[in-house]
């Protein structure tokens, strides 16, 4: 009898030791869709989420662009409507519910003409980087799009300047086992005035780097450099 107390107490404790170091889950509101809803949702559809501010592109017109995560998958909020005092408070990690529609550009699917508002007493979430490094070239690289994702071991094939020179969009080609994969670095995001920018601009071909990007779609895989470093 006594073994089997002893027993039952360490199942209880281990139990309970698990519960509390398990990864936490979002909890979404009444009336907002799960991230699986969310892709299943028809184009076109009205949409309502909750996501975590990643990382925006600059702020214009009352729009601004998003780049937002939750802990089962990833939001492109193209051009939301936002104050310009609004869009300073969109730092990584806030929690903010969107309505908007569904929509989808040369493969990119995002949502559109969205509004916004501030989850008050959220939580705060700030994605690590997924490594998809062994998915380039594969049909189940979709599946992480618009996910922060890490790429490891690319070598620099070819930096060219939007327009011919520095200043807008930097096309990167990075080639992993003998095949060539279209990167950008997009201004909105990391523009000329950011490190990063610098950095990638003085790559030379040949080098090998980590890249962090999120997992942007244009005509196929089109990541969106945030960070770039030797590799290791």
């Amino acid at each position: 009898m006594k073994k089997f107390i002893a027993l039952f107490l360490v199942l209880a404790l281990s139990l309970a030791f698990a519960g509390c170091n398990s990864e936490p889950v979002d909890v979404k509101s009444e009336g907002v869709m799960t991230y699986a809803e969310y892709m299943a949702a028809e184009m076109d559809a009205e949409v309502v989420i909750e996501a975590y501010v990643q990382a925006t592109q600059s702020w214009w017109d009352n729009k601004i662009t998003v780049y937002a995560q939750d802990r089962d998958g990833a939001y492109f909020l193209y051009e939301m409507a936002c104050s310009e005092e609004d869009s300073a408070k969109l730092t990584a990690g806030t929690k903010i519910k969107v309505t908007g529609f569904k929509g989808a550009w040369e493969g990119e699917v995002e949502i559109m003409d969205g509004k916004f508002e501030f989850v008050e007493g959220g939580d705060t979430y700030v994605a690590e980087p997924f490594d998809a490094t062994a998915l380039l070239g594969k049909d189940e690289l979709i599946d992480h799009q618009n996910k922060l994702c890490a790429f490891k071991g690319m070598t620099v094939e070819k930096i060219e300047f939007k327009n011919g020179e520095p200043g807008d969009d930097i096309y990167v080609t990075l080639t992993k086992d003998g095949a060539s994969y279209s990167f950008c670095v997009e201004r909105y995001l990391t523009g000329p005035d950011t490190d990063l920018y610098k950095a990638v601009s003085e790559l030379a071909a040949g080098s090998v780097v980590d890249v962090e990007a999120f997992l942007y779609w244009y005509q196929g895989a089109n990541p969106h450099i945030t960070a770039v470093a030797a590799a290791q």
